[in-house]
């Protein structure tokens, strides 16, 4: 099967199913944090924030960085000897030595579980061949994030000039991150087995985020601390369909920040079932019928004003050509908060259309001087 041009078809505004009525909760007070920030990860929608925008240091949240490119870079059973250079480096670590043969993998947990320096630098080295290749591939991605307000210049979060990001920024990169199942998987954890040395042995790695067993629905993701940044925190939690990302940097009580921002957040969000049906049908050309289309139900984490403003838009060729089977994606459907697309669900084929191996002489010079050969 394959699709001609797309169209695109913009539908009135969306009408919501189970709709919950959402009463207003108070917002977060005393926040300790110089610069704190709350989103809902799905459409970004910020909950609450202070001083999102200012350039702080960020200690070791510069880690969550550092393992997306890691995951990034594939291959994350390949074991390899870590550079004795890298791992010599001040502060925490997952206790590797000159010698030691780790897998990626394993560096991952090293990095985000005891915020391992050492796994950081190795893993930098793993992915670039040194450090400083390594930051410029950093400060690249950020780009092509649309972080626009950070930049890297270690790959652990040791204290460095010119080494800044914003709670914003910290809180996007995070949603980002969360949505590759490795990452989401690896900071999920309290503790994890892994094997490295020369020869490798097992030991056990333990979380520094105490989220995780304070607080119900915590699903990740990193701590830090240094000197200059102070305390730092990026929490993430899920309940009931709805996932929100916290960032706290300079704060004094960022366990408690954390705790009072999310419950402020599970307060004012519910998820909310989608309508996804179109009634839509594709022309299948050369059989004088056509397949229609479905979508997987969804749900999307909204305040209650937002509920009216949700629109979505239907994106399907005018025809397609060739056999269609039952479950082909033809197209999708985008929701769109106040105009930004906030989700995407695949269109797929009801049924199966099945086009005859020859096709009509006629049917066939009009698909060529189209451009289109069968």
């Amino acid at each position: 099967m394959r699709a001609m041009a797309r169209i695109t078809v913009v539908l009135a505004a969306l009408s919501l199913a189970g709709s919950v009525g959402i009463r207003a909760a108070a917002a977060p007070e005393n926040i300790s944090a110089v610069s704190a920030i709350l989103i809902e990860a799905q459409t970004g929608t910020v909950l609450y924030e202070k001083n999102p925008d200012e350039r702080r240091a960020m200690a070791s949240t510069t880690k969550i960085m550092t393992a997306l490119l890691t995951i990034e870079a594939g291959d994350p059973d390949r074991e390899f000897t870590v550079d004795p250079l890298a791992i010599r480096v001040e502060g925490t670590s997952m206790g590797l030595r000159e010698g030691d043969r780790v897998s990626r993998r394993d560096l991952l947990y090293g990095i985000l579980l005891p915020s391992g320096n050492d796994a950081a630098n190795a893993a930098a080295v793993s992915v670039s061949g040194s450090i400083p290749a390594f930051v410029q591939l950093m400060n690249s991605r950020a780009q092509e994030l649309g972080l626009y307000d950070t930049h890297f210049v270690t790959p652990s979060g040791l204290d460095a000039d010119g080494h800044y990001t914003t709670a914003r920024d910290l809180a996007k990169l995070t949603a980002f991150a969360m949505r590759d199942e490795l990452f989401r998987s690896v900071v999920s954890c309290s503790s994890a087995d892994v094997e490295f040395g020369n020869p490798p042995y097992k030991r056990t790695l333990y979380n520094s985020n105490k989220m995780l067993r304070r607080y119900d629905g915590a699903i990740g993701v990193k701590t830090g601390f240094t000197d200059n940044a102070r305390r730092c925190l990026v929490s993430a939690a899920e309940r009931d369909g709805v996932t929100l990302i916290a960032v706290t940097l300079n704060a004094g009580d960022d366990w408690n920040d954390h705790t009072k921002m999310l419950d402020y957040g599970f307060a004012s969000v519910k998820s909310c079932p989608l309508d996804v049906g179109c009634g839509f049908r594709v022309a299948v050309a050369g059989t004088g019928q056509s397949v229609g289309v479905y979508a997987h139900n969804a749900s999307m984490a909204l305040l209650d004003g937002q509920r009216g403003k949700l629109t979505r838009r239907v994106l399907l060729p005018p025809f397609v050509y060739g056999t269609v089977e039952k479950g082909d994606r033809l197209g999708e459907l985008e929701f769109l908060l106040d105009g930004e697309v906030v989700l995407e669900c695949p269109l797929y084929a009801d049924s199966t259309v099945t086009v005859p191996e020859q096709q009509p002489g006629i049917f066939r010079e009009i698909l060529a001087r189209l451009g289109v050969y069968i």
